[in-house]
């Protein structure tokens, strides 16, 4: 498996009803990120942009790429409803009842 790949694909969808797109990489994920508009570049955009190169020269790992990417995902709205998992509350997140 080449280093730089992911070991689940990121699945994000750019727009209502348009396919959805699976992202298997850190190269992937740094073409996506250059395409994106600049007047949307915000401080997680930097982020996701700087692990994923860090990847490359191997300065990241590349699950932490990933993750980071994920992140950029989610807040942009872009994650596929199949990659989004429920956030933890509390004690309920470990079988607790409040």
């Amino acid at each position: 498996m080449d280093r730089l790949q992911f070991e689940v694909p990121v699945r994000i969808t750019t727009a209502p009803g348009l396919p959805v797109e699976e992202i298997y990489s850190v190269e992937q994920a740094l073409d996506f990120l250059q395409g994106w508009p600049v007047r949307r570049q915000g401080a997680l955009y930097q982020a996701a942009f700087n692990a994923c190169f860090g990847a490359t020269v191997d300065l990241v790992e590349t699950e932490e790429a990933c993750r980071a990417f994920m992140a950029f995902c989610r807040v942009s709205r872009l994650l596929a409803r199949d990659m989004m998992v429920p956030r933890k509350r509390g004690g309920e997140a470990r079988g607790l009842r409040a």
